[in-house]
This record gives C-alpha cells, sequence and structure tokens, in this order.
C-alpha cells in the first residue's frame, strides 16, 4: 500500500502532466538520417511529445574547440535531455561524443535509442557511443529500443533521464578527435 505521498504524486500527475520538454536528438547524419526523421516526425511533431533542438546541418569549420564551444553553447544549452539514436557505426562518430559530452557537463538528461541497424555482439552487448555505455553502466542514462518506444514510453523515459542523480554521471573519458 502507497503512503499518502505517492497518492499525492500520482494525483498531481495526473492532473498536471509532465511539460513537453525540448529535447536534443543526437545521430550519425549519413547512417541515421531516416531514423532521426521517422523518430521526430512522430514522437515531436505528430504526438508533441517534445520539442526537438538538434543541429540542421554540422557546422563548417575545421576547428574543433569552436564547433565543441557551438554544440554546448547553442545546441544544448536551454534542453533538459538528449537522447542519442545508436545505429551501427554511431559509436564512430566525434560529433555525437561532443554532444553526449556537453550533455554530461550540463548535468542534463541521457537516453540511448537502440536503432534496428545496431547489431547485437556476441556477448550480447550492443557497441554504442562509449560515454554514454559509461552513464548506461553507471545508471544515468536511460536505455531504449526503437521497438519499444511508444509515446507513453517515451515520455515516462524522458521524465526518468531527467530525474537521474547527477552524482551517477561518469564524464571522465578524452575526447574523440576523428571518426572512426
Amino acid at each position: 500500500m502507497g503512503t499518502g505521498n505517492d497518492q499525492y504524486r500520482l494525483m498531481a500527475s495526473l492532473l498536471y502532466p509532465p511539460p513537453k520538454r525540448k529535447v536534443f536528438v543526437s545521430y550519425h547524419h549519413r547512417g541515421d538520417q531516416a531514423y532521426y526523421n521517422a523518430f521526430v516526425e512522430h514522437f515531436a511533431d505528430r504526438y508533441e511529445v517534445f520539442t526537438d533542438s538538434s543541429l540542421e546541418r554540422a557546422y563548417d569549420s575545421d576547428d574543433d574547440t569552436y564547433v565543441r564551444f557551438q554544440i554546448r553553447s547553442n545546441d544544448i544549452a536551454g534542453t533538459s535531455c538528449t537522447i542519442v539514436l545508436c545505429g551501427a557505426n554511431t559509436h564512430e562518430r566525434k560529433y555525437v561524443d561532443w554532444e553526449i559530452k556537453a550533455t554530461l557537463d550540463k548535468q542534463h538528461g541521457l537516453i540511448g535509442v537502440w536503432l534496428p541497424t545496431l547489431p547485437l555482439l556476441a556477448n550480447n552487448g550492443t557497441e554504442k557511443p562509449a560515454r554514454l555505455q559509461d552513464n548506461i553502466d553507471s545508471r544515468f542514462a536511460k536505455w531504449i529500443a526503437w521497438g519499444e518506444a511508444t509515446v507513453e514510453k517515451l515520455k515516462t523515459t524522458i521524465e526518468a533521464a531527467i530525474a537521474s542523480p547527477d552524482s551517477l554521471i561518469v564524464n571522465t573519458r578524452p575526447l574523440r578527435v576523428r571518426n572512426g
């Protein structure tokens, strides 16, 4: 039987649903563009689960410090969560690593979505971006499969990611300097 506080929270969640969150979606543009388009069209446009704040295109600069500053200041700032769409080559992309690092630096929520293109390895794991894997292992980041992502499941996962304790953040890896 729940406590009075649990019952109050349940009533409050029914009367006051969580706000529509501003979310940054990180993905391998060349490899997973079609999944990104479908994800945003379904969850952001049709069902308005979140507002998409993702990069329209890569920054036109060879200065990595400048690009990381732009990602941190223009793309991640103002969001509450980053969703990383994890396909076959996402783990090799430096922009994805930089976006995850900026998310963790700002102590925002972090979610990985297992796309159908990401193969299951012999040990029943997957090859995710290392910084994301560190935070899944620490239980800071959340991990869901593409086929599990319903409107309610995504709303719940976004709220759980935002509520994850900052003390669980693992952000100690050196930055990826090249694509794989």
